[in-house]
């Protein structure tokens, strides 16, 4: 984002940062008030933000995180320790998995420090909050020093924006309506790729994907973070070249373009996919994580000698380094070359090869049916958010119908996100429906952040997958163990202990169809399907996963 003018240059600290989140898109933030950061609160209740309250504060975090992978930026808003540890996991999720949360604290005013005094939810000393945070973002600043705290919030917001990581900014609470006297402007440096580098590697991408015959792109989650899915759409089509996700990054691209084949899961991942891309003469790796689940637990075989690797952080062609080169002008150039390949030798697989649904009204659902089923109902404006788990590894089926229709914590695979995030997501986008699909003990964790999608009137629908327990480890470690076992709920009747929603109790196809169907139309509040499984019963993407991972585990 530009450098600009800002209405209130002469606006107190408090007031300013608002200001500067608006100019980076917020319109809303998410997170629970206390007595440190009271007095930013009523300041946030007054300013243009939309402040959304939390039942915990990684509710929030979860929240923010999803918002901002939808938005461009979100922001979460917690008092001191009490409030800004308990956030903590969130925010390393969103630092695994760049996303750009701002994380604001209110903290002990400077005047009440003197003499190191035990003030409540200190922990060792005022600055280990701020130590923590260091660790979980790419920028943070402690607005103690009013001369220099505006260009502070300058850098921390650049650094988000331009990192696409979680930043820190914590404001003592005498702080928040401090108006500087002078000021100090943040000069933003430009960060042009090295032009030599640029062409030097575009030259070499160029001829490698020119004299290759089965070349295919690897599109990763950095695609949708820079906002590079017209260069990459350029890119695939005009050289004819076919388009794999990652688990991570799945939605990056429209799932029904022709160009696309489907997720590259090594190992875990249907078995024409995997051979497409092992086999091609050069895979073109964009904006990927090397994660351990991208890479189906590292069963994936992708030879160096083949690969174009480009990140926001480095490029790589064959065991060539290139310095200096970002990744939206490698595409770019790339695309000015107008690529021909060769004619293939070896067609791509169909991203639509799934099998046909067919339901038997009575038998009792599968996870497998359940998610045939759901693809029979997404249409253009679904948002599909899954928990980890079976609720992810089965929902890679799932064929998503627009960009950023498909949301998950797929590498950091923390417990607990899909219902915040529903939140957070529809708070983005309150015309779309969104679905989450989230297991029994996932759902107990933070299923609670319901409360406030029935106080704001939103209507998704939830698929909670109720097998009694921790499905993914029954699997990854057989054996009739106690600690995979949960209490079962009766999950189809919060509704009418939050006072909003409806219910529904399933155990058969046919009953799944029927409340799938009437969900989906139903906007008078959160409609909760309640979908018992068998203990045994699992993907065949958890079943895979598994015999990769049991001799670890």
């Amino acid at each position: 984002m530009e450098d600009q003018a800002h209405p209130h240059i002469d606006s107190s600290i408090g007031e300013y940062l608002i200001s500067r989140l608006q100019d980076y898109g917020v319109r809303d933030i998410f997170g629970i008030p206390g007595d440190y950061v009271l007095s930013f609160y009523s300041m946030l209740e007054e300013s243009p933000l939309n402040v959304v309250g939390c039942t915990r504060e990684d509710c929030a975090g979860f929240a923010a995180d999803a918002y901002a992978r939808i938005n461009g930026m979100g922001a979460v808003c917690v008092t001191y320790c009490v409030g800004g540890l308990s956030v903590c996991n969130s925010i390393a999720g969103a630092y695994a998995e760049k996303s750009p949360v701002v994380v604001i604290s209110g903290s002990p005013g400077l005047n009440e420090r003197d003499n190191n005094p035990l003030l409540h939810h200190k922990v060792r000393d005022f600055r280990t909050q701020a130590d923590v945070f260091e660790k979980l973002c790419v920028a943070g600043a402690v607005l103690s020093d009013p001369p220099v705290a505006k260009r502070e919030i300058d850098r921390v917001l650049d650094a988000a924006d331009r990192f696409k990581r979680p930043v820190y900014l914590e404001i003592p609470r005498d702080m928040v309506h401090s108006r500087p006297s002078k000021s100090f402007p943040y000069q933003r440096h430009p960060h042009d790729s090295n032009p030599k580098s640029l062409a030097e590697a575009v030259t070499e991408a160029t001829e490698l994907i020119t004299n290759s015959h089965n070349p295919v792109i690897l599109a990763g989650i950095e695609i949708h973070r820079f906002g590079l899915q017209d260069q990459l759409l350029t890119l695939a089509e005009g050289a004819n070249i076919p388009i794999a996700a990652t688990v991570l990054s799945k939605s990056v691209v429209k799932e029904t373009h022709p160009l696309y084949i489907g997720l590259y899961e090594g190992a875990m991942g249907r078995e024409e996919v995997t051979k497409f891309v092992e086999e091609s003469d050069c895979i073109i790796l964009l904006g990927t994580f090397m994660t351990d689940v991208n890479l189906g637990v590292y069963s994936a075989k992708l030879d160096p000698a083949c690969c174009i690797y480009a990140t926001s952080e480095q490029l790589r062609i064959h065991h060539h380094h290139y310095h200096n080169v970002s990744l939206g002008d490698f595409i770019g150039a790339l695309c000015e070359q107008h690529v021909s390949p060769r004619p293939r030798t070896i067609d791509p697989p169909s991203s639509s090869n799934l099998p046909d649904y067919q339901m038997e009204f009575d038998k009792p659902i599968t996870i497998s049916q359940l998610v045939q089923r759901v693809n029979q109902q997404l249409d253009d404006d679904t948002i599909v958010i899954c928990d980890i788990g079976d609720a992810l590894l089965a929902s890679t089926e799932l064929v998503t119908h627009e960009r950023t229709e498909f949301i998950s914590p797929a590498y950091y695979t923390s417990m607990g996100f899909a219902i915040p995030a529903t939140l957070g997501a529809m708070i983005a986008e309150p015309t779309r429906h969104v679905l989450a699909i989230c297991g029994d003990g996932a759902f107990q964790m933070t299923g609670m952040e319901l409360s406030n999608i029935v106080k704001r009137g939103l209507s998704p629908t939830i698929i909670v997958l109720n097998n009694g327990g921790y499905g993914t480890e029954r699997y990854l470690h057989p054996g009739n163990w106690e600690f995979n076992e949960i209490h079962n709920w009766q999950y189809h009747r919060l509704t009418e202990v939050l006072g909003g929603g409806r219910g529904y109790d399933i155990e058969t196809e046919g009953e799944f169809d029927a409340a799938l169907e009437q969900a989906w139309h139903d906007n008078s509040g959160p409609n909760i399907l309640n979908v018992h499984l068998q203990k045994e019963d699992a993907s065949q993407t958890l079943t895979r996963l598994a015999e990769r991972l049991r001799e670890r585990v």
